[in-house]
């Protein structure tokens, strides 16, 4: 097993979130991977939970890691976190992008659930996708 590629990985999903022109277009820059202090935006992402579990091979070393992202909105209803959701689950199913160390086997979307949080004041949706790496 190796957890050695998780900081390559989180780091190759921040950039693709950052520089995607759609969801650009909805939060800004507003990708964190710590709720930051201060005022927040009225729509955001956060990086969240991590599991990863050993799946090397007598090839080499990989792992599966579940990564949990989130769509925090303070905007009322579904619709601006759901479209938010809609572009991020667009842009990391399937996606292979370039680690600094390894590479993405395979990347996949798993779940969403969609919330009320804040006494209802806001909306919170966790999406959970599959990223299968390697060390090689």
């Amino acid at each position: 097993m190796t957890y050695a590629l998780s900081g390559a990985l989180q780091a190759a999903v921040y950039d693709l979130l950052q520089s995607d022109p759609g969801l650009t277009v909805l939060i800004g820059d507003a990708v964190f991977d710590a709720v930051p202090g201060g005022s927040l935006p009225e729509t955001y992402v956060l990086l969240g939970q991590e599991v990863a579990k050993d799946l090397s091979d007598p090839q080499g070393a990989g792992a599966e890691h579940r990564l949990t992202l989130s769509v925090v909105t303070s905007a009322p209803g579904f619709s601006t976190a759901k479209g938010c959701a809609a572009v991020i689950s667009d842009l990391l199913h399937r996606a292979e992008p370039a680690l600094s160390r390894g590479r993405v086997v395979d990347m996949a979307f798993l779940k969403a659930t969609a919330r009320r949080i804040d006494g209802a004041s806001a909306r919170r949706i966790d999406l959970q996708f599959r990223a299968r790496v390697a060390d090689a």
